[in-house]
Order: structure tokens, then C-alpha cells, then sequence
């Protein structure tokens, strides 16, 4: 089959695919390295390499888990807040063998739109290179993530654009 068709086939079979799907095996590290190493390979403007991923895995899954429905329960007027919800977003994380925070860092050499550009792209990558390796993963940017500055450690600079969830198919 020629290089052409291959991409062609994995572009075709890119699919959003949630926790509720995933199996309970885990991602090899040298997968996981991979799907985060074709991310580098995005066009940037001027180099300015504007993304930044960190890996939840474990233990800091789910403390990342707790923090998320306890932001979720902090923001909700008691009216509006939904045990359902609450729920979900603990089972979605750690239902997932590993979660991906995406993080823009704007340089200020381009316009900032061109650096979210740049990190769409390379998840995009990501996305293509799960599925190329039978992956399970979408991404996720609830409101939510605008409170996890602490937890991320964002700079002044940086804006968390969401949460890319991974999980075996296999």
C-alpha cells in the first residue's frame, strides 16, 4: 500500500472515542511517547513551539480526577449542579488510561490566534497517531479547565485549551 493511501485510510478513521469505550489495558510509554512526539512535528510560526502537554497518569490522574469535580461542585450554584455531571467527570478521567492537559504558551512573536492554531495541529497529530496505534481518544475543553491554572502551574502567558483523554481499544 503506498505511504499516500495509509495516511489517507488513518485520516478517514480519526474518531473522537470516549472512556465509556476504552479498555482497561494499558498505553505502553513508548506509545504514549510516540503520540506526544508526533505532536512536535506541527507547523509553528517563527518556531515558537507554543504547546505544552503534561501527562496525568496514576495517581495524579486521579488527584487531577478529585480536583476537577471538586472546581465543578465550587462553581455550580446549588440550583444548577448535577450529580450526574459530577459523576461523569470522575469516570471520564479515571476511566482513561492517561489524560493530557493542552496548553497554549503565547510567545507574543505572532498573533495569538496562529499559536492556538499551532496546538490544534499538533493534537491533531496526536489524534493521528492514536489512531494509527488503535488509541481510544478525544479531546475535551470544558470550562472547567480555566480553573486548573494552580494545578497546572500556568503562566500568565499560557491558557489550558482542554484535556485529551487516551484509552486502549484493545
Amino acid at each position: 500500500m503506498k505511504k499516500s493511501e495509509i495516511l489517507k485510510e488513518i485520516i478517514e478513521q480519526r474518531r473522537s472515542i470516549f472512556p465509556k469505550d476504552y479498555t482497561d489495558a494499558e498505553i505502553p510509554q513508548s506509545i504514549l511517547d510516540e503520540i506526544l512526539s508526533s505532536a512536535t512535528f506541527a507547523p509553528n510560526h517563527k518556531r515558537t513551539k507554543p504547546w505544552r502537554f503534561k501527562i496525568f497518569k496514576g495517581e495524579e490522574k486521579a488527584k487531577l480526577a478529585l480536583e476537577m469535580q471538586s472546581i465543578y461542585k465550587s462553581t455550580q450554584p446549588e440550583s444548577l449542579f448535577l450529580e450526574k455531571k459530577y459523576n461523569d467527570i470522575g469516570f471520564k478521567i479515571n476511566t482513561a488510561d492517561a489524560v493530557v492537559s493542552i496548553v497554549v504558551n503565547f510567545s507574543g512573536m505572532v498573533p495569538e490566534w496562529e499559536e492556538i492554531a499551532a496546538v490544534s495541529m499538533a493534537v491533531q497529530n496526536m489524534y493521528l497517531t492514536c489512531t494509527a496505534n488503535k488509541i481510544g481518544c478525544y479531546w475535551s475543553s470544558p470550562k472547567l479547565v480555566d480553573h486548573l491554572k494552580e494545578s497546572l502551574v500556568i503562566e500568565e502567558n499560557q491558557k489550558c485549551l482542554g484535556l485529551f483523554y487516551l484509552g486502549s481499544l484493545e
